[in-house]
């Protein structure tokens, strides 16, 4: 699954923009037929209805040209500075700032206001003011019947652009508001699709893990039945013997593991005592692992000065043993820990010696989903599908941790960062 990811919040939707085109060219283009045909008015229909012509052009260009369902800021801006534009020259043959449809050039600046990036609302307001302040003193006179003309004084002239431009600055400051409003909640909407999404697949990996824990029954026993055989048949060999009572603890643990999933998946693992701090989580975790590894595991606490005890969270406990798994199972020899805190933030840094990450999953962020696939597919057993990472990310996040994925420079292993705000750390 590919959870969802944050879109674009500097966008226009091209559906609704361009029907909004349609809309103007309309209105444009009956209120010239009906001052040139119906009212007989003097002003000059042909560059008018060619401009509008042009502009149907534009929008036909952009309704089935651009693919894009989303288009982007710099594209939006372009279009409707040319918007602005088109209705500039139209008023430029129509009476300039004293045509009554002067107020629509503020539309595209609104519009952009609520969009678009601030930077672009500022451009587009700073275009419609220059092509106000050049239609006050040049323009074509109003349409007028035979040898009529409109002569407006110079206060209604001049006062016409000033209360445009007053209305276009509270106007687009409440758009620029609307839209800063409007782009949190897209945020926050985005967020909880984004948890959800992944509270459902943990919810089905927990349905199968009690499925895999009613089917792994069986051959736990058929291994323990084997084992303790082999115990019977190599006892007085004390090497075979110490090997093979270390696969009896691990098997009685395993189906300790698989009850507790099949009965209650929130039963709570008694290896780790309550309220210690992340260093004695990791020593246990690593003190579990080093009973069946011959990796060597360094925890490096040079750096751990503030060390915060925590009330007892399994959730971060499997957390923590699905990276240090990961770590010890793709190591070659070596497994590196260091904690390290202040007064501010504690951090635990896992790294190994391994052939690190897909550099591909690293580029496109992909760490931390669920069945990922990488380009490398003639290895792909070598990466895994995911799962441990998604789990371990999933449930340090839940416990407001942050986790960062990268490949050590001094190794060129897989580098785990996961670090925590002690006011938060607090909280687990």
């Amino acid at each position: 699954m590919k959870f969802l990811k944050t879109s674009n919040l500097y966008s226009l939707n091209k559906f609704t923009y361009v029907n909004l085109r349609w809309i103007a060219y309309i209105g444009q283009i009956s209120a010239i037929l009906i001052v040139q045909f119906l009212f007989e008015y003097k002003f000059n229909y042909f560059v008018c209805i060619s401009i509008i012509f042009f502009s149907i052009l534009t929008n036909l260009y952009l309704q089935f040209k651009i693919k894009d369902n989303q288009l982007n800021n710099s594209t939006s801006t372009m279009y409707l500075s040319y918007d602005i534009f088109q209705l500039g020259i139209l008023l430029f043959f129509t009476g300039g700032v004293t045509n009554p449809f002067v107020f629509l050039i503020l539309v595209p600046a609104v519009f952009s206001s609520q969009y678009l990036h601030f930077l672009s609302s500022i451009i587009l307001v700073a275009f419609i003011t220059i092509i106000l302040i050049v239609l006050t003193f040049f323009y074509y006179d109003l349409p007028h019947p035979g040898e009529l003309h409109f002569h407006a004084p110079d206060y209604y002239l001049y006062g016409i652009p000033i209360s445009v431009m007053i209305g276009l600055i509270f106007l687009v400051y409440f758009g620029v508001k609307f839209g800063e409003e409007s782009r949190i909640r897209k945020k926050a909407y985005d967020k909880i699709q984004e948890l959800m999404a992944k509270e459902n697949e943990l919810l089905s990996l927990g349905g199968q893990a009690a499925a895999a824990a009613h089917s792994l029954g069986t051959p736990l026993s058929t291994i323990l039945l084997t084992v303790k055989e082999l115990q019977k048949e190599f006892g007085n060999n004390h090497k075979i013997r110490k090997d093979l009572d270390l696969l009896v603890s691990q098997s009685n643990r395993c189906r300790e593991i698989l009850k507790k999933l099949s009965l209650n998946p929130n039963i709570e693992d008694g290896f780790i005592d309550s309220n210690l701090s992340l260093n004695d989580y990791v020593n246990e975790i690593v003190r579990s692992y080093q009973e069946i590894s011959n990796k060597e595991f360094v925890i490096n606490l040079e750096h751990y000065k503030n060390p915060i005890n925590t009330h007892k969270s399994v959730e971060v406990i499997y957390g923590l043993r699905n990276f240090i798994g990961n770590a010890n199972k793709f190591s070659k020899k070596k497994i590196e820990i260091f904690l390290s805190s202040n007064k501010k933030a504690t951090n635990i840094t896992i790294r190994d010696d391994g052939p690190g990450f897909p550099k591909d999953l690293i580029d496109k962020h992909r760490l931390g989903e669920p069945y990922i696939r990488t380009a490398d597919q003639g290895n792909i057993s070598k990466f895994g599908l995911g799962l441990g990472t998604f789990i371990g990310k999933t449930l340090l996040e839940k416990n407001f941790a942050n986790i960062n994925f990268k490949n050590s420079p001094e190794t060129g292993g897989a580098e785990v960062v996961i670090k925590w705000e002690n006011n938060d750390l607090k909280k687990v």
